[in-house]
């Protein structure tokens, strides 16, 4: 039985207790969410120790860190040690994007060693398992690649099932074309086949898979934009209606299922991206890349896309996809992975603020009680990233005459701090009353 079809028979499971603890509601509420597919709790029985991570909007907003070697670059042992460092900086939910050789056993290295719920993208594998300079896509060979995952536990997959024949000619008409890796490998399949999609036509084969290990369908978005100029055209949202179809198709199977969205979309057009998805997909969570905001920062992507994904996270996304500063330059290495997942810890929680999400804004308030009282302890073990605050702190404290005090701003300095200036002035308020 799937969380799903637990749900909707009233059953309350082990996984959405554990939600319901670490979110801070009413376990009927993870029920009722869990129920309807406005919420998700990717996990599969066979992904052993792994912890439920619940995905809604009455949550707070999750993020995941996309890890996995290429062909030309990483390891097997490279990748378990960035796994480790994004979880350590707080990321949800992993994705092993691996491709080339030995893909199960590093596949199977990350599921060991991580108790957060991990995903894949299955056509990835398939295509490693096939010869040839330019290897295609076997379709009877991916949902076989789909079957073996969902046995070894693999806990959501991306699907590109939703992007069909008749919208290829919009996304030629583009700057970037298709610039989904999964997406464009299904694409040149229809094209070379002349056939549809099929992952779509197979989907009920598809469905029968997940729905027997409670695999999570996280639907594809082949047709996301790769720059501003190809943001919320024919193609994108000609995709999102055939999304919005198959979400109704797995609710309808018990199969949980969360939708991807963009990409590279304009800050203006962010709100109307998030409110369409909400509506086309009925209320499905919804997990988005970036977005990224301007095409022209690389280095600095996980800065660019931080600012859309505050904009997403308060507008309508549930999770969020980090992109690190290696994005459009290489594979990131630990440190990058590093910094994208604070990036986007930092989105997440200024989104969940700035919706107004009960008890989201209490550590910040509690910072600024600590800051107020000059309380450095306090301010480290609050802030997303101690260890980078406090060493940054103690650069500063290295290089002043008052290096013995902590009794005034590490900026100002003491004789300007405005927060022990503002101690006086209360002081006199309180001499007048």
């Amino acid at each position: 039985m799937t969380q799903l079809e637990a749900a909707r028979q009233g059953l309350v499971t082990d996984a959405m207790k554990t939600v319901a603890s670490d979110e801070n509601v009413g376990v009927e509420t993870v029920r009722a969410a869990v129920a309807d597919g406005t919420a998700v709790i990717p996990l599969n029985p066979a992904h052993a120790n792994c912890q439920p991570v619940g995905v809604g909007r009455m949550f707070t907003t999750k993020i995941n860190a996309n890890l996995g070697r290429s062909v030309t670059h990483s390891g097997k042992g490279d990748e378990l040690e960035k796994l480790a460092i994004a979880l350590k900086a707080g990321a949800d939910f992993v994705m092993d994007l691996s491709v080339g050789e030995d893909v199960k056993a590093i596949r199977q290295g990350m599921l060991d060693a991580s108790p957060k719920p991990l995903g894949t993208v299955p056509v990835y594998e398939t295509i490693s398992r096939l010869k040839g300079d330019i290897p295609h896509m076997d379709p009877s060979l991916l949902l076989d690649v789909i079957r073996e995952q969902a046995e070894q536990g693999v806990d959501f997959m991306t699907l590109h099932a939703g992007l069909l024949l008749k919208q290829i000619p919009a996304a030629m008409k583009r700057k970037m074309g298709i610039v989904s890796r999964g997406g464009s490998i299904m694409a040149e399949w229809m094209m070379e086949n002349n056939a549809e999609n099929p992952l779509y036509t197979r989907w009920d084969e598809v469905m029968d898979i997940l729905a027997a290990h409670d695999v999570t369908v996280s639907l594809g978005d082949g047709m996301r934009p790769g720059c501003l100029a190809d943001a919320s055209d024919a193609a994108q949202f000609g995709e999102l209606d055939v999304l919005g179809e198959l979400v109704d198709r797995c609710r309808a199977r018990g199969v949980q299922v969360m939708v991807e969205g963009p990409g590279h979309v304009p800050f203006n057009q962010i709100q109307m991206n998030m409110e369409r998805e909400q509506a086309c997909c009925k209320g499905a969570p919804f997990y988005v890349l970036g977005p990224v905001v301007t095409d022209i920062a690389p280095g600095y992507d996980h800065i660019v896309s931080a600012i859309g994904a505050t904009a997403a996270a308060t507008y309508g996304a549930s999770l969020l996809c980090y992109v690190t500063p290696a994005e459009h330059l290489g594979l990131p290495d630990g440190d990058e992975v590093h910094r994208g997942c604070i990036a986007y810890k930092i989105a997440a929680h200024a989104g969940d603020v700035a919706r107004g999400l009960p008890g989201a804004r209490d550590r910040d308030d509690a910072m600024s009680d600590a800051r107020a009282a000059f309380d450095w302890d306090r301010q480290f073990s609050l802030c997303l990233d101690p260890a980078r605050a406090k060493a940054r702190w103690l650069k500063t404290r290295a290089f002043t005459d008052e290096a013995h005090t902590d009794d005034h701003c590490s900026m100002c300095g003491k004789e300007f701090c405005a927060v022990r200036t503002s101690r006086r002035i209360r002081e006199l308020a309180e001499k007048v009353k």
